[in-house]
């Protein structure tokens, strides 16, 4: 995974509550078992209907959904993040999560912002009128802005610890090999715990 430091970029505006996994990726595509591709896949039927926000011009080479509420619902796939990585997008701005999607979304280096109701009706609004508005994630920070506004979010220590430094748990455990190596040949040799 690359580090997550700072985000800046155009948005894409998707104002719809309770996008669910199979509308991320829809089941037919699940039957891959690497990242390779995925992206292709991202909103595949929702991308039929005329109009849909993705389907724009302008929301080629943007970094961050801005979606409703309830992204992610439903089921635990791990695809929906590798598609919505391999489409570009590095972070999805939300008022709230299904708590799996958050977690897949973070093990694979996509960033869940969950700003107030108001805040994202707002931030939609802006993105509505003027979509070149460049958006800035800080996850140092844990702040999101843009011209006219900003909000904090919260995030679990340790998966921004990861997020940071560009590792999932494994990653993490194994940037500090070399200790629980020495540690543990000096437990073996009868050594204090």
């Amino acid at each position: 995974m690359n580090p997550f430091t700072v985000v800046t970029s155009r948005a894409v505006s998707l104002p719809l509550d309770d996008i669910d996994t199979d509308q991320i990726i829809p089941a037919r595509f699940l039957t891959a078992t690497t990242r390779e591709g995925m992206g292709s896949h991202l909103f595949a039927d929702l991308r039929k209907r005329v109009g849909f926000p993705l389907n724009a011009p302008e929301a080629r080479g943007t970094a961050i959904l801005v979606a409703g509420n309830n992204f992610g619902c439903g089921s635990s796939r791990e695809h929906a993040s590798w598609a919505l990585m391999g489409s570009g997008f590095r972070a999805v701005v939300s008022s709230s999560f299904a708590d799996i999607f958050r977690s897949n979304a973070m093990k694979n280096g996509i960033l869940p912002v969950a700003i107030g109701a108001g805040t994202l009706a707002r931030l939609h609004r802006t993105i509505g009128e003027a979509p070149d508005t460049a958006i800035t994630v800080d996850l140092e920070r844990q702040t999101i802005s843009w011209p006219g506004g900003s909000e904090e979010f919260t995030i679990d220590a340790f998966a921004k610890q990861c997020l940071l430094h560009g590792v999932d748990e494994l990653g993490y455990l194994l940037r500090h090999e070399g200790v629980i190596t020495l540690y543990e040949a000096h437990r073996a040799r009868g050594g204090a715990s």
